[in-house]
């Protein structure tokens, strides 16, 4: 699939100072990544010698070698659609380097020496190398008859797949100032390679893996590490060979160490790293002047890989990516319920308001919208009697969600205000000349504008604050009637997608202490998704399930995710879709839900245009006072040819 690159990291089991032994290891391994179609493969820090030769880095014997085994290397590598990085001991003006030298399809790129050398009591690089510096210098490689280049500085930009561009740096225990990938992440990078050799302590480990995640996070990056195996010297030190690949903060792979595994692969999403680093632009921009980089620009190699053909994507693609990265999700929800409830809490005392008026349907929203109030309301130690759910029935409403919003309020210990309104929306049909058998969006949007002026005049009564329950999945889509529950005093879904509200409420749910309230809020979950402004069936049920009119919103919410938070393409969207939701839906339904969320998405832009104000929970934000702004009128023709242009599904 385009826009992941299949990168891997490789530890062979080397022996110190045998550079034709370890090239014959390190062409077994090129041959399987080729085999698994890796993109991109990194080795450890001086692979052909093994980092623990120790004093025999100075014989001319096995510099000799090292290099006839790298120009085999490269050789063999004609054929491979594949970047791949070795280390070696390199002479260069009259100093011996640690070099990590690029090569793909029988051509070396570039030569890049190790800049800051470690120089702890397990390590003795200074003894034998200089220390690389980030001005790059022209060398006559021997199999070359033109230069190439030499130096820390090198970015190696893949003019075939936009966006991804690999530096090379150093492992690290101590930050030690900014090393070669914080600066050339800063100019351009959006991928580190470290080729590495740290011996193994108790615990080292996990701290491996947390800071090179850690600094994928920072340097807004994808990160491929491997360090060196067992095969080395334990003279003194042993060596495990994990293998670690992370993606903006995010671990996709981590091999351990002493793994019988030799290599490790995982994809990276150039793509999503893309839109984060151009998220970041301004932040980067301000590190750049900070460091004095201003000015700086990266010395640039281009090279670029075959098409594709039928490689397949193996990178599970979760379908609820609103969660995807949460591995408490109970710890999430109260996060959630804390912001809202803190959001509340600040403006009932800006406001000086006594009271809070919410509909209260039996529906997802204006639960968790009552469960945020509850929270609040605690905090403040302030009676839930203050509280005034208002149920207010009509022509769709049906016993079971009827029953849930009366029950729910009992329990909660809040006011309950039941209102018909029934007969004012038919008096109101009467007044405009509307036929009540005429089921059209004017009778439906009246019973929604008729609860709008009932809660809005309920809070002017008692000095309250009227809570709208309006959710992000609804704002995305327009599902809202303009000057109905489009509009409240304060909205504190406002920035929470459908699918997140289903999982807040069932985490709640599962911890709620009243069994009562539990088991009412296990049935509201149960209930379909519903607006109930048509009559129910004959049998009592809901009629009119949203779900079957704009689609399913764990798809809608998936779209919203990689189109708001990414800016990803249709296509993009569309091929991620497909992959995370193989057997659910058929690919014809996706295209046909996607087309219909731009079409709803561009054409109801003038109710967000008006949106309330409300707390924001998550990365995706659709307020157009610093959340995703865009013209009212704005046209999709853009976005829906794309669409069109895509092939037909199977």
């Amino acid at each position: 699939m385009e826009g992941f690159l299949r990168a891997a990291a490789a530890s062979p089991r080397l022996r110190p100072a045998d550079a034709y032994g370890n090239t014959e290891e390190i062409l077994r391994l090129m041959r399987r990544a080729r085999e698994r179609n890796v993109k991109m493969l990194i080795f450890p820090e001086l692979s052909i010698t093994g980092y623990t030769a120790g004093d025999l880095f100075t014989q001319d014997s096995l510099l000799k070698a090292s290099l006839d085994c790298l120009k085999r290397l490269i050789r063999e590598s004609c054929g491979m659609d594949m970047l791949i990085s070795v280390g070696l001991p390199y002479r260069y003006g009259g100093l011996l380097y640690d070099v990590s030298a690029v090569f793909m399809e029988g051509r070396l790129l570039g030569l890049v020496p190790k800049a800051l050398l470690s120089s702890g009591r397990e390590s003795s690089e200074a003894r034998y190398f200089a220390g690389g510096s980030l001005d790059v210098r022209p060398v006559r490689f021997d199999m070359e008859m033109s230069e190439v280049p030499f130096g820390a500085g090198i970015i190696f930009e893949c003019e075939s797949m936009p966006g991804f561009s690999l530096c090379m740096d150093s492992w690290r225990e101590q930050e030690a100032g900014p090393g070669a990938g914080d600066v050339l992440s800063l100019l351009g990078a959006s991928v580190i390679a470290v080729p590495g050799a740290s011996p193994e302590t108790y615990g080292k480990a996990a701290k491996r893996s947390t800071v090179l995640s850690e600094r994928s996070r920072r340097l807004c990056c994808g990160l491929v590490a491997a360090f060196s195996g067992p095969g080395e010297s334990t003279t003194d030190l042993v060596f495990g060979g994990q293998r670690i690949i992370s993606e903006l903060g995010e671990l996709l792979f981590d091999s351990g160490v002493f793994s019988d595994k030799e290599l490790s692969i995982a994809e990276l999403d150039i793509c999503r790293i893309a839109a984060e680093r151009n998220d970041q632009g301004t932040a980067r921009a301000s590190s750049m002047a900070f460091m004095g980089l201003s000015e700086r620009k990266a010395y640039t190699v281009t090279f670029s890989y075959r098409e594709n053909g039928a490689d397949s994507l193996e990178r599970r693609i979760d379908r609820s990516p609103f969660t995807s990265f949460v591995s408490d999700k109970r710890q999430m929800s109260r996060e959630i319920l804390d912001i809202q409830a803190y959001a509340l809490i600040k403006r009932f005392e800006h406001t000086g308001s006594k009271k809070a008026v919410i509909g209260l349907s039996g529906g997802l929203d204006s639960t968790l919208a009552l469960l945020a109030l509850r929270h609040a309301f605690r905090l403040m130690k302030r009676p839930m009697r203050d509280i005034i759910c208002v149920t207010m029935p009509c022509f769709g409403t049906t016993d079971r969600t009827y029953d849930n919003a009366c029950r729910l309020a009992r329990e909660i210990g809040a006011e309950l205000r039941e209102i018909n309104i029934s007969q004012s929306v038919l008096m109101h049909f009467s007044d405009i000349g509307h036929d009540a058998g005429d089921r059209n969006s004017a009778y439906e949007n009246a019973q929604a504008r008729e609860r709008t002026q009932i809660l809005m005049d309920i809070a002017n009564d008692v000095g309250g604050l009227d809570i709208g329950t309006g959710d992000l999945s609804e704002e995305a889509l327009g599902w809202c009637t303009f000057g109905g529950d489009h509009m409240a005093n304060y909205a504190v879904n406002t920035s929470i997608p459908k699918t997140l509200i289903r999982v807040i409420v069932e985490e709640t749910a599962a911890a709620e202490e009243n069994p009562s309230i539990a088991a009412v809020l296990r049935d509201i979950l149960d209930t379909p998704v519903s607006p109930e402004l048509l009559p129910s069936d004959e049998s009592g049920n809901i009629s009119q399930k949203t779900e079957d009119i704009v689609g399913p919103y764990e798809l809608h919410d998936f779209f919203i995710w990689y189109m708001i938070r990414y800016g990803m393409t249709p296509k993009r969207i569309y091929e991620l879709a497909c992959r995370a939701f193989s057997g659910r839906y058929d690919k014809q339904e996706i295209r046909k839900w996607l087309r219909l969320f731009y079409g709803r998405f561009f054409s109801q832009q003038f109710k967000r245009s008006t949106a309330l104000d409300g707390p924001k929970v998550s990365d995706v934000d659709l307020s157009p006072r610093g959340g995703y702004m865009m013209p009212s009128d704005a046209v999709n023709e853009v976005w829906l040819r794309e669409l069109s242009e895509l092939p037909d599904a199977d």
